[in-house]
């Protein structure tokens, strides 16, 4: 440094001394200097690309992007065939999210330099904040069979494979990142968050202990082990965790909403609701925070704001791709509908749709001529639903309409309360011909018929809380009734211990769809089931239902209370302990022992 400024000193418009003084010190950091000396080099010599090249790096580093720009334009004027130019002026083009030129930039510099690695991993990285995966795995691919030890291209094709729900492969590319880099804070990270998706949890744990000993500092690792914790039901661990991110970063909404969740398993909701205020006030709109503060004041009876609260679940990671975005607005009891025609769409769950049918006859009565799509398998049950509609199956072709509504967001249309759920008991029925058929398959009857569900769907997202296993019946198979099944596919533990339990009838082979199971409902005396699609249909059809809750139920129930407001003919029996059935148990064989049905064995 001290040459150049000798040399200065004496000549103030040296070239050498201003470009080589303008080099070091953007080398040392000192960027305004450098930007300074840079400038006054290239009027002294305007014709020189290098002086113009280096002022544009240093523009770029000081993020005055539009001026690297031209900085870059300036050079390749003088120097077109210079391809680390071109790559730059990409990266530039990247930071002004200008992406598809970005990548004809990338496409200048590879032409010129077809082995030019860092060209080929910048284009890759465009490509995936443009969401073309595809193009980003070929790009990274190029990448690692040039350098093949070049441990963030891996990385990155991780993410892409992420995106692409190619998780087996994810975990691959971050164990060849880690092959070259062991101790990648980042590959330990996000390769324990691969296994986190794919519910091994333990090895998830592990992974980011390991994050976590070669970067203590980071919160969002000790936030997503809380995650992991709370997945493995070791709910002390998992608070301490996020108190550890907390007191490393207060001020990260993500782990205060994951703390929020966490206290509703423990049913410390007063807790929780803090903590999603929390998240709020530091970032007001947080999608799953505001959506899940939603789902507990829906919980806890405050159904005016969490409806509203409901509709940010458009938005959040699990749903916002299942949004329908139709050109026609959205109807919330916010325009007339005397003379329009709406379109009613299923969303969620085929629970969700049987319980929030019953608002189709009420926005049929608002003088709109109504479109209802289902999901196939609930077309024909449907179809039994009164009013004046016109039924659609999800995939057919739709009718012109006016206005459209998700099912879900019909309590917020019709300001609904806990006090004023619709619950026109039944508003559903089996087909008659079929019920004749169950009649006849089941034959005379001796004991009263009890039919049973004890698992959902695997994928559900609560699965592990409000799912059972069928060896949990056993005490309750013991009694001397008749039981038959309501599930259409057993769970591979549940399929080797049915053929022990000869006393439950399996009937998965006639339950061809939802109207099959209604015919067999309706000739059963009692319907007992955990949380799935079965309650809502025994519900929405008025037949007795016997509803097994985990220790916190689904937003639909409520706290505490027996009954519930959305199906009169039901009765709750809850956990009084986290993930312990045997209280439920007990609590329904007293209550079928007291009603005369004998032979129970505790």
């Amino acid at each position: 440094m001290g040459n150049y400024q000798l040399a200065l000193d004496v000549e103030p418009d040296n070239f050498e001394a201003l470009h080589g003084k303008g080099i070091l010190c953007g080398r040392m950091g000192r960027f305004d200097e450098a930007l300074k000396c840079l400038t006054e080099a290239s009027a002294v010599q305007p014709d020189n690309f290098a002086v113009h090249f280096n002022r544009a790096k240093v523009l770029s580093i000081l993020k005055r992007f539009d001026e690297a720009l031209a900085g870059y334009d300036k050079t390749l004027s003088l120097k077109p065939d210079f391809a680390e130019a071109h790559n730059n002026r990409g990266n530039v083009l990247k930071d002004l999210r200008r992406y598809d030129e970005a990548l004809a930039a990338y496409a200048e510099a590879i032409a010129l330099r077809p082995d030019y690695v860092n060209a080929y991993h910048n284009q890759g990285a465009v490509q995936l904040l443009m969401r073309r995966y595809d193009a980003a795995l070929a790009s990274f691919h190029k990448v690692t069979s040039l350098r093949p030890d070049y441990a963030e291209a891996y990385n990155n094709r991780a993410v892409a494979l992420k995106a692409l729900n190619r998780f087996e492969e994810v975990l691959a590319a971050y164990d060849k990142a880690l092959s070259f880099d062991a101790n990648s804070v980042t590959a330990h990270h996000n390769r324990a968050t691969a296994l986190e998706t794919l519910g091994r949890f333990d090895e998830a744990l592990a992974a980011y202990e390991r994050a976590i000993a070669l970067n203590p500092d980071s919160a969002e690792s000790h936030s997503n082990r809380g995650n992991v914790l709370r997945a493995l039901q070791r709910y002390d661990e998992a608070l301490s965790a996020y108190a550890e991110a907390i007191a490393l970063n207060p001020g990260i909404a993500e782990i205060y909403s994951n703390q929020g969740n966490l206290l509703i398993d423990l049913g410390r909701y007063r807790e929780a609701l803090a903590s999603f205020d929390k998240a709020l006030a530091l970032k007001p709109d947080f999608a799953e925070a505001n959506y899940n503060k939603g789902l507990l004041l829906l919980l806890l009876g405050n159904y005016r704001e969490g409806w509203r609260l409901h509709e940010w679940r458009w938005k959040t990671g699990k749903q916002k791709d299942f949004a329908r975005n139709f050109q026609q607005p959205l109807w919330l009891n916010d325009a007339p509908l005397d003379g329009q025609t709406i379109l009613l769409h299923a969303e969620q769950g085929l629970g969700d749709t049987i319980q929030f049918v019953r608002y189709v006859p009420m926005v049929a009565a608002l003088g709109a001529k109504v479109i209802l799509e289902v999901p196939t398998t609930l077309a024909p049950l449907l179809r039994t639903l009164k009013g004046d509609f016109t039924l659609v199956e999800k995939g057919d072709i739709l009718p012109g309409f006016d206005r459209h509504s998700p099912l879900m967001s019909l309590p917020l249309a019709f300001a609904t309360t806990v006090d004023s759920i619709p619950a026109p008991i039944p508003y559903l029925v089996a087909d008659a011909q079929k019920r004749a058929m169950w009649r006849e398959r089941l034959g005379p009857k001796s004991k009263p018929r009890i039919g049973l569900a004890w698992s959902g769907a695997a994928s559900h997202s609560n699965d592990r809380h409000r799912s059972m296993a069928l060896r949990t019946l056993m005490p309750l198979l013991r009694l001397d009734c008749e039981f038959h099944s309501l599930q259409k596919e057993l769970r591979t533990d549940d399929r080797t211990e049915s053929k022990e339990f000869t006393q439950l009838r399996s009937h998965s082979e006639a339950l061809h769809d939802f109207s099959d199971t209604a015919a067999l409902v309706a000739e059963l005396d009692l319907i007992i089931t955990v949380d799935t699609s079965v309650a809502h249909l025994a519900g929405a059809m008025g037949k007795p239902l016997w509803l097994l809750l985990s220790y916190v139920a689904d937003y639909r129930w409520l706290t505490e209370r027996n009954d519930s407001p959305w199906y009169p003919t039901a009765r709750l029996f809850r956990q009084d302990k986290i993930g312990d059935w045997s209280n439920v148990m007990d609590d329904v064989i007293l209550e079928l022992s007291s009603k005369g049905f004998s032979g129970a064995e505790k």
